[in-house]
């Protein structure tokens, strides 16, 4: 029985796919900065363990608590809408140190043993406006588009050891608490020159009246970026980000 450790499990594309997981009787290793063990079903195939990808110190403990691995998941994320003028460089600290650098920690440490074991996969998880930039979300899709770079230049070389890396690239989602998370970094709203523009990216962002991904979407992306050896580089989820992918395709 293979064994997948996900970040960022608490809610939305992480629940679903630790759900999806277990569905499929593989061993889950389910991970937030507060472990909640009510918000998935009880399975002896289930482990929900404390993770903050920004510390050091914590990924270390939860490496060693999971023990051997044959999936990591990198979905844990924060999210930001605001116009540049608007956002503190400490807050743009908060979202590399989450999306990015968190993301190459906890590759980094898994990385001793797969490379041993000449076996396993990486699949982070990072956003379709990598696809068709969208104003107001330049910090965050920033972050996004660094882990898309830093994924394609990683599977280059650790394919000599055998070991697969994909990204997945979920659309917008209503569903998920992206909005509310993202509304928690606005302290002081949107600066006056850019509030109408504001107001309309923020409602189009939940807005669900049109194509959307939802969290299913990104599990069935994510198991396939994970059992599929012949899976793309690049799989988008969701309606909406599969007709940008698309979209960017034809343009080239």
């Amino acid at each position: 029985m293979k064994t997948v450790l996900i970040t960022g499990c608490s809610s939305g594309f992480g629940l679903e796919t630790a759900r999806y997981f277990l569905e499929r009787e593989w061993k889950v290793v389910a991970t937030m900065r507060t472990p909640r063990q009510d918000v998935l079903p009880a399975s002896e195939n289930l482990r929900v363990i404390a993770l903050d990808v920004t510390d050091a110190a914590s990924i270390r403990e939860a490496i060693a608590a999971s023990g051997p691995i044959d999936v990591l998941v990198n979905n844990a994320g924060i999210g930001v809408l605001n116009a540049l003028e608007g956002v503190s460089m400490d807050t743009a600290r908060e979202v590399f140190e989450t999306n990015t650098l968190g993301t190459i920690a906890m590759t980094q440490a898994v990385l001793p043993q797969f490379r041993q074991r000449k076996s396993g996969v990486i699949v982070n998880v990072t956003s379709s406006v990598t696809l068709r930039p969208l104003p107001l979300l330049s910090i965050y899709t920033g972050s996004k588009a660094a882990v898309n770079a830093f994924t394609e230049s990683l599977a280059l070389e650790l394919e000599q050891f055998g070991v697969r890396v994909r990204l997945v690239l979920p659309g917008r989602s209503p569903s998920t608490s992206f909005g509310a998370n993202a509304r928690t970094r606005m302290k002081d709203g949107f600066p006056e020159p850019y509030a109408a523009m504001g107001q309309g990216i923020f409602a189009a962002v939940q807005d669900s009246s049109s194509a959307v991904t939802y969290a299913e979407d990104v599990a069935e992306a994510v198991w396939r970026a994970a059992t599929d050896p012949g899976s793309p580089m690049r799989i988008p989820a969701g309606a909406d980000a599969v007709a940008a992918a698309a979209t960017q395709q034809f343009s080239q």
